[in-house]
């Protein structure tokens, strides 16, 4: 699905991926060493000057300092084009849990709940509120389950989606 970029914003996107790729490949690695390697032959020229390790000083610290932008641009949209990958991977199956998908907006606590939710489900524990563990396939987290019901999702997680809403309008079951 290749565009021609229109606005500034997608020139800039084009150009960051482009140089990311460039930049990280091995004949731009070769390149950098030979300038470096041709920089410090030419020390004896200028005398091991200030003005030449001056050169070099301030050549790569601009170069970084642009990089720096350019690499961090590529990696949010590839970020946030795997995010969405899995945001549609997590809608369209009807086991997944749809509380998932903004799992990455989710404050830390979430996260160490489901991480912990996931290691239980992994190992059959889950612990009672005693402390008492029993083996179970069932998530540990009631809290979970009672945030779940209270947005009107199925045990799951799962709302209503946009194929329910049209498979109901159809006629239709899955």
């Amino acid at each position: 699905m290749k565009t021609t970029p229109t606005t500034l914003s997608d020139r800039f996107n084009a150009m960051a991926d482009g140089l990311t790729t460039a930049l990280g490949s091995l004949p731009a690695l070769v390149g950098s060493v030979l300038l470096v390697v041709v920089w410090a032959l030419t020390g004896p020229i200028f005398n091991f000057s200030d003005t030449w390790q001056l050169f070099i000083n301030t050549t790569t610290t601009v170069v970084t300092f642009w990089m720096v932008f350019v690499i961090q641009n590529s990696a949010n949209r590839a970020s946030k084009a795997t995010q969405l990958k899995l945001d549609e991977i997590i809608r369209s199956l009807d086991a997944a849990r749809n509380d998932f998908i903004a799992l990455d907006r989710a404050p830390e606590e979430v996260l160490v709940e489901r991480e912990r939710e996931f290691e239980e489900l992994k190992n059959g524990d889950a612990h009672d509120a005693d402390g008492d563990t029993h083996r179970t396939a069932e998530p540990a987290s009631q809290a979970a389950d009672q945030r779940r019901a209270a947005a009107g999702a199925d045990e799951r997680g799962n709302r209503p989606s946009h194929r329910d809403d049209m498979r109901r309008t159809k006629g239709t079951s899955a």
